[in-house]
């Protein structure tokens, strides 16, 4: 995976710091690789990882798509489900995804300008 053990050190601090713990799971991801960075120890993963992580690639194309929106430059996504929350965070190239417990819009907020900010050093 091209992420640096230094990057990957980075991301796993800002999102701990953020989110704190309602941390879950951190996944790193680009249109042809994957690496989960962290999966909190009283989690386990799913049978399929690779079906969710393709689910997010997708994210790659829509942000493409929106380009000429009125709404201007995609940001992130946030999807809500039951028992937490999934935020995608991507680039040009790569992205992460991050799962969490329940969190208010401005811990999302933050979260994502810690992810983007690392994202944008590499």
């Amino acid at each position: 995976m091209a992420l640096s053990d230094e990057t990957t050190e980075e991301l796993l601090s800002a999102c701990r710091t953020t989110v704190g713990d309602e941390l879950r799971s951190i996944t790193y991801f680009t249109p042809d690789e994957y690496d989960h960075l962290y999966l909190r120890e009283d989690l386990e993963r799913g049978d399929d990882p690779e079906a969710f992580v393709e689910n997010e690639r997708q994210g790659f194309s829509s942000q493409r798509t929106y380009e000429w929106s009125e709404l201007g430059e995609y940001e992130y996504t946030i999807r809500v489900f039951t028992a937490g929350h999934l935020v995608r965070v991507i680039t040009d190239d790569e992205g992460v995804y991050v799962t969490t417990g329940d969190l208010t819009m401005d811990r999302f907020g933050a979260l994502v300008e810690a992810i983007q900010s690392i994202l944008n050093e590499e």
